[in-house]
């Protein structure tokens, strides 16, 4: 089992409290619009030199990152978390509303869960026509018109993705 810490649209600002909430986690995934590399480079190092726990950090790039964070992290990111066909995009919609191209690639790549972010709105809904679960954890930095800061928790066993939780930063 692996548990998972899920955030967005941080904008250059990250709230002390998310190493509060996310200290459990094995995986730290991170869904676009950085602001700055030092976010990742901040959360992997509290991780390793504080808690004394190493963990895989994932992450692709958002619409206002730049050349910094879209050398080191792509557009787009297909990989396997436990038996979950995992698919990561900064601007992907979500069920109904997919982006341009988002929907053939689900299809495609087998995807069971579909991580998003751009909007600064959480949404966890479940699309049944293609079996996979979408999950956009708001925002969780201060720019942007959000009224609550977001991340979400969960964890993945197997091939179930279970125990999701809505951590509200403000």
């Amino acid at each position: 089992m692996k548990k998972i810490g899920l955030l967005s649209d941080t904008h250059g600002y990250l709230d002390d409290n998310i190493f509060h909430h996310l200290q459990d986690c094995d995986e730290i995934w991170h869904a676009g619009d950085f602001g700055i590399n030092d976010i990742s480079n901040t959360i992997i190092n509290h991780f390793n030199k504080v808690l004394k726990k190493e963990i895989i950090f994932r992450g692709v790039y958002g619409n206002i990152d730049g050349n910094e964070i879209r050398n080191i992290y792509p557009e787009k990111l297909f990989f396997t978390c436990e038996q979950v066909n995992v698919f990561m995009i900064h601007i992907g919609g979500y069920p109904n509303k997919y982006s341009l191209g988002v929907k053939e690639e689900i299809i495609k790549n087998n995807t069971k869960l579909f991580i998003t972010g751009h909007s600064h709105i959480l949404k966890i809904m479940y699309d049944q026509q293609l079996k996979c679960l979408h999950i956009n954890p708001g925002a969780a930095g201060k720019q942007g018109w959000q009224k609550v800061r977001t991340i979400v928790r969960f964890n993945i066993d197997g091939e179930n993705i279970k125990d999701c939780e809505v951590i509200e930063l403000n």
